[in-house]
């Protein structure tokens, strides 16, 4: 597999293949070995020989060891440190960067000697339009995502009122702080000047992450209190911080760096890289610096052009906008699962995956039913789990409704094959119109920063591999010329017919109403597959189904067959959506959630809120990418199998191409045949009665 990552601005300097360290916690982490390994350098302990290099960590306590021997040997010395993306926890909590900066030239908080970012940030021209639309993109992205170097903070924690001055802190011997000449005194007179520069305003001090966590002293305590000064130690969005913001002071810390992005020009006291380029007040200015540069090429050169970033999943170097796809997924699961669960309504045989899904912040406490579940969650005050086709509409909210994903499996669901990919939805349910959903609200809202660019490239990989939701292969027989109709059976008893359904509810009305409409086309009817297997209800007889089908295809390759035929008819199949990101006329008898946006010719009882807002105005109308975006990568939580990790789509559809993924065994299948058999046993008594 090629490695993806950005190319090296012109005049870098070259880095030795082999790089000797004095240092044991080099040998202990093996995210720092594995990206240098990628990026072509091998990390040793010892004595460095000709043309190796000595690597250091920055400019931390034991980075002396390292400088000496460079200039005893004359040997080159390269300086590591972590990108401003680093991870969800800080290092000191355990969890590994996902982005590195391997400088040769020096350490990008010390303006003694020109590192590599400041070399970008004067010599590269920056113009390209391409690179400087990824920048801008990419910042937007972060701050939509509410994304910084660590992660751990709870954007559902309130601000303080805006108007409000925020002086940051820093930890106490920070690197960058030596490396400024920054001491205590400097920080008292920052926050002295802040006050008499605004006399009348509150000032709020923002504690560092690592200061709040116990893990280091920071600058201001209790003694710097005095009236319309507050010291903030909760852990509220630093996006939400500079929003309310009027002024920002920092010595040089990283919300310098996002206050710009943010659209301040903040009061630096210390000589960070961001200082110097015209984007923020400068008491001692760098040397060196003085070119004007936009934020755009400012976060083009610190965020895409200099780090090397690594995707943990595929285990290679990517493009920034791919490590940012990932720690979106794993910040999206920590956030949304920090409080923990209690689950009910899940069969035990789902229950290590939704661990592996939702369980990682604290373990998921199953109950065997949705009524004990409830309880439970009460009694703990803990959110409440139910798989959707367990829940009933009595029960208490919030409630997490869980269901398969779109982009799900290689293998049938009934057949016990667990899932890549599951929707958590708290307001309803995707297949239920009769109330609104998550993926109805994202459908109704403007599409994210990169959305669009995303869903595209998402498109193409999708349509390229041929990827649909169980990716079970088949045969592929010849098809009868002519205008081909596609009418893709269902499970009768499935919700989304129950709950979504029209006036057509069963396969052998699907065929009869697509062949009386459409008298002279080439009518093919693919059984569901679940059906063909014998584990769920809704088969019709062979030659009832020749009445009206051209052509019966079984075990049939479903995205084989999709850029085969002209049109779909369906009444809530999922291949409604499938043929439409395939580019198909689509006809629905029921209301799938792909319905009433104007992709397909509705037949069915589409939601009016679909179709106008309660003024009676007419609904924005979401486009097939909108609708690729809302359905693939923005509502459904993905789980990688192979590094048992949150992944976002991109991977898990890979995985989907590549087969490479644990597959259960003959005892899960003969499980899924005794369930099979009880529900049709079920099906067929409901219908009887």
């Amino acid at each position: 597999m090629a490695v993806l990552r950005d190319p090296k601005p012109e005049a870098a300097v070259e880095i030795p293949r082999r790089l000797f360290h004095q240092n044991l916690s080099f040998l202990r982490d093996r995210r720092l070995q594995r990206i240098l390994a990628l990026a072509g350098h091998e990390l040793r302990l010892g004595l460095p020989k000709t043309g190796d290099g000595i690597a250091v960590w920055g400019a931390s306590p034991t980075a002396w060891r390292g400088e000496a021997l460079a200039a005893k040997r004359g040997a080159p010395l390269v300086r590591i440190e972590d990108a401003f993306l680093r991870s969800l926890r800080p290092g000191r909590m355990g969890d590994a960067p996902i982005g590195l900066m391997v400088d040769p030239r020096g350490v990008h908080f010390d303006p003694t000697d020109m590192s590599a970012i400041e070399h970008i940030l004067t010599t590269d021209a920056l113009d390209n339009s391409n690179l400087l639309q990824r920048a801008k993109d990419g910042y937007a992205r972060i701050r939509q995502l509410d994304l910084s170097k660590y992660n751990i903070h709870d954007p559902a924690l309130p601000p303080p009122a805006p108007g409000y001055v925020l002086v940051v802190d820093q930890t106490a011997g920070d690197a960058s702080l030596r490396a400024s000449g920054a001491t205590q005194a400097r920080f008292d007179e920052m926050l002295e000047a802040a006050r008499e520069a605004h006399p009348h305003a509150p000032i709020v001090i923002k504690t560092h992450p690592e200061t709040a966590n116990g893990l280091r002293p920071g600058h201001y305590g209790a003694q710097h209190l005095a009236p319309g000064v507050t010291l903030l130690s909760t852990p509220v969005s630093p996006w939400a911080l500079l929003d309310g913001a009027i002024a920002v002071y920092t010595v040089s810390s990283q919300m310098g760096f996002e206050a710009i992005l943010a659209g301040h020009k903040p009061h630096v006291w210390g000589h960070p890289f961001y200082a110097g380029w015209g984007l923020s007040h400068d008491r001692t200015p760098p040397p060196r610096r003085g070119r004007i540069l936009t934020r755009n090429q400012l976060f083009a050169g610190a965020m895409i052009l200099a780090p090397i970033w690594y995707d943990p999943c595929r285990d290679r170097l990517c493009r920034f906008e791919e490590a940012l796809d990932q720690l979106e997924a794993e910040t999206r699961a920590f956030r949304q699962d920090r409080e923990g669960y209690v689950a009910g309504g899940m069969r035990a045989w789902k229950r290590n995956r939704l661990q592996a899904f939702f369980g990682a912040q604290k373990p998921l406490i199953f109950k065997a039913s949705a009524e004990s579940a409830a309880a439970t969650a009460a009694r703990l005050n803990r959110p409440l789990m139910i798989w959707a086709g367990a829940a009933s509409a009595d029960l208490p909210k919030p409630c997490l409704r869980i269901e398969d994903g779109f982009l799900r499996s290689r293998g049938l669901g009934a057949e016990l094959v667990p899932p890549l990919s599951l929707v958590a939805d708290d307001l309803g349910i995707y297949y239920d119109p009769s109330q609104p959903s998550r993926l109805e609200e994202l459908l109704l809202s403007p599409l994210p920063p990169g959305g669009r660019a995303r869903a595209e490239a998402l498109l193409e990989k999708l349509r390229k591999h041929a990827v649909t939701k169980y990716n079970l292969g088949g045969e592929m027989p010849d098809l009868p010329s002519g205008h081909r109709i596609l009418v893709p059976g269902q499970v009768e008893d499935d919700a989304s017919l129950r709950l979504g359904g029209g006036d057509i509810r069963s396969n052998l009305k699907l065929l009869q109403a697509t062949r009386a409409a459409n008298p002279d086309a080439v009518v093919l009817y693919k059984p569901h597959p679940d059906v063909e297997a014998g584990l769920r209800p809704g088969a019709i007889e062979p030659t009832e189904a020749q009445l009206y089908a051209d052509q019966i295809l079984t075990h049939t390759d479903m995205a084989a067959l999709l850029p085969l035929v002209d049109e779909v008819w369906t009444m809530t199949s999922l291949t409604g959506f499938e043929a439409l990101l395939r580019g198909k006329k689509v006809t629905t008898f029921g209301a799938p959630f792909y319905a009433g946006w104007g992709l397909t010719r509705d037949l069915g009882p589409v939601p009016q809120r679909r179709l106008r807002r309660p003024d009676g105005s007419l609904q924005p109308r979401p486009d097939l990418l909108h609708l690729i975006h809302a359905a693939l990568i923005a509502y459904p939580r993905y789980w990688d199998p192979v590094s048992l990790r949150p992944c976002p789509p991109e991977v898990a559809l890979e995985r989907l191409a590549n087969g490479d993924i644990p597959h259960p065994g003959p005892l899960n299948r003969l499980i899924s045949k005794v369930q099979g058999r009880l529900a049709s046993h079920a099906h067929l008594w409901r219908r009887s009665h």
